[in-house]
């Protein structure tokens, strides 16, 4: 059992927790929590690490059991445990974790596409619910532009509620050049835009279709919003200027969806 803090590997991943450069140059990625172990793909697990003092209290589930055989395991104590945490109450379980690779040329492959494109988001926690929205309504992939929130943060990662093993994301993109490569698939894009004219659900969305969503106070930026196809808007009652990003997603993406299920 780990009981120092100056252990060198507890030593790095505190380091990691404090630094996303170095987590990038590593090419790793943090998560905690029993929910986040039990979906992560044992091959993207590098290390396990399990608080002593929950290992001897809890009785774990046969599943996680059996996939803490396969991926290994070290014992840490309590306080070395919240060293290396995260989060105020912690479960007592943390992975290092392989970061997925995707490229948007994979992801124009797939077949009457459904994507979201991010510029400028900084809340970790609208990002993280983006997600997790995402794999719920059926998005083919995310991409997130230059200046939005590191996907690998440790509260996005928490809010996606495990949905970041499964929902495809490409970073640091030059947004209005991704906006010309859908167009020259056949993809449309709709910028959510004060300055639109119709509302949301006067579109079809049953062909190729991505949705451009800004930043929380700023919204798009006036490069990107003009290289969309369409702008379109959400109708709001009351002196509501505007969504949160995170719902103004949902809300279109289940458009997408519901329109695609007929």
């Amino acid at each position: 059992m780990i009981t120092s803090h100056s252990n060198p590997k507890i030593k790095q991943i505190a380091q990691w927790q404090a630094r996303a450069r170095e987590r990038r140059e590593a090419g790793i990625f943090l998560a905690e929590g029993f929910k986040m172990f039990e979906e992560a793909p044992a091959e993207w697990i590098r290390e396990v690490y399990v608080s002593e003092e929950i290992r001897e209290k809890a009785a774990f589930s046969p599943e996680i059991s059996e996939k803490l055989d396969r991926t290994g395991w070290e014992a840490v104590s309590p306080d070395v445990f919240r060293k290396i945490s995260d989060t105020q109450t912690p479960q007592g379980i943390l992975c290092v974790l392989e970061r997925p690779r995707y490229s948007l040329e994979e992801l124009l492959q797939a077949g009457n596409p459904l994507f979201l494109l991010v510029e400028n988001l900084q809340d970790p926690g609208n990002l993280g619910t983006i997600v997790r929205t995402g794999e719920g309504a059926g998005v083919t992939g995310i991409i997130l532009g230059e200046g939005t929130v590191d996907i690998f943060n440790s509260k996005v990662i928490r809010a996606t509620m495990g949905s970041v093993f499964r929902v495809p994301f490409v970073c640091g993109e030059d947004l209005c050049a991704v906006v010309e490569r859908l167009r020259e698939n056949g993809i449309r894009t709709y910028a959510a835009h004060l300055a639109g004219e119709n509302y949301y659900d006067s579109f079809s969305f049953r062909e190729g279709t991505a949705f451009l969503v800004g930043n929380e106070g700023s919204g798009l930026t006036r490069a990107l919003a003009e290289k969309a196809d369409n702008y379109l808007k959400i109708p709001m009652e009351g002196h509501v200027e505007s969504l949160n990003a995170a719902v103004t997603a949902s809300i279109l993406l289940y458009e997408a969806y519901r329109q695609r299920r007929l």
